[in-house]
């Protein structure tokens, strides 16, 4: 691989076998806040360098609550990546949101309990903006790239992420429907938090792989529903991270790039020397 990877993906273990991937090798590498979920596979595709982590480990051995988000996307930021697309899994709460289908949410809600969702405590504090939490411009990238892969996609709507790792009831489904979110899974919080603190531009691709509980003229969702629908649209999936690679702008400014500028609250002169060094990738540039 030659030069810093234009895009990073996190996403199934399905995703390894990339058609066209070339000069592949595999990083076992170790972060301030440990290792990722799996080697970080790097290759060229289409004659641009890409990075690849599976966000559950290489036999879907983490749960959602198990993944170390924090070391995931450090690593990508280690590696100079500077975009970052989320392949997941996801139930609808809409009925126009059919299986099969894809989603790139433009809101986050999160419901989870006990994850980090930060880089920033041991003494230096950064409040991060987050109203709009995916990066709207690289979301219509990703957006243009499923349409030439020929696939159903929707722009728009809220995501709320769960704990996991069990399903939801009924009542809390048609609650999550009741409160106007659109799809439900359990892993974009907080990794799309912790993408916008180390200032990389972050984008989901979601597939729909079942109605979640609460539409009652479909069976409720299972293990074996989601994998189902998730095998049959890893082809179209890559097909569009194939069309995304081509067609990514390397040069575009974005407001992404710069995030952290005005959101560190500490007094640089009193954060601890191992903070400041943990963290240098993330903040040199405002504390120098």
């Amino acid at each position: 691989m030659e030069g810093n990877p234009l895009l990073g993906i996190i996403g199934g273990s399905g995703l390894y076998s990339m058609e066209g991937l070339e000069e592949i090798e595999e990083l076992e590498l170790e972060t301030p806040f440990g290792q990722p979920s799996s080697p970080v596979l790097t290759g060229n595709l289409n004659g641009k360098a890409i990075a690849f982590i599976s966000r559950h480990g290489r036999d879907h051995q983490l749960s959602p609550s198990e993944v170390n988000y924090r070391a995931n996307i450090y690593a990508l930021k280690m590696l100079g990546v500077a975009q970052v697309l989320s392949v997941s899994a996801c139930g609808s709460l809409r009925e126009d949101y059919a299986p099969g289908d894809i989603v790139i949410p433009d809101q986050l809600f999160d419901f989870t309990k006990g994850r980090k969702r930060t880089f920033f405590e041991d003494g230096l504090v950064a409040h991060i903006g987050v109203a709009d939490p995916f990066c709207a411009h690289f979301s219509t990238a990703v957006e243009d790239s499923i349409k030439k892969a020929q696939g159903t996609v929707h722009r728009g709507g809220a995501a709320i992420t769960i704990e996991g790792p069990r399903f939801s009831t009924r009542a809390e489904s048609n609650a999550y429907r009741a409160w106007g979110m659109s799809i439900i899974g359990m892993t974009t919080s907080p990794e799309a938090f912790l993408a916008r603190e180390a200032e990389l531009c972050y984008a989901v691709m979601a597939h729909v792989t079942d109605y979640d509980v609460w539409y009652l003229g479909e069976k409720p969702v299972t293990v074996e529903i989601v994998i189902r629908i998730l095998n049959s649209n890893t082809a179209l999936a890559l097909q569009a991270i194939s069309h995304l690679v081509s067609n990514l702008d390397e040069n575009h400014a974005c407001t992404c790039t710069n995030a952290l500028n005005g959101a560190l609250i500490t007094n640089p002169q009193v954060v601890p020397a191992e903070t400041r060094e943990r963290l240098s990738i993330l903040v040199d540039k405002y504390l120098s």
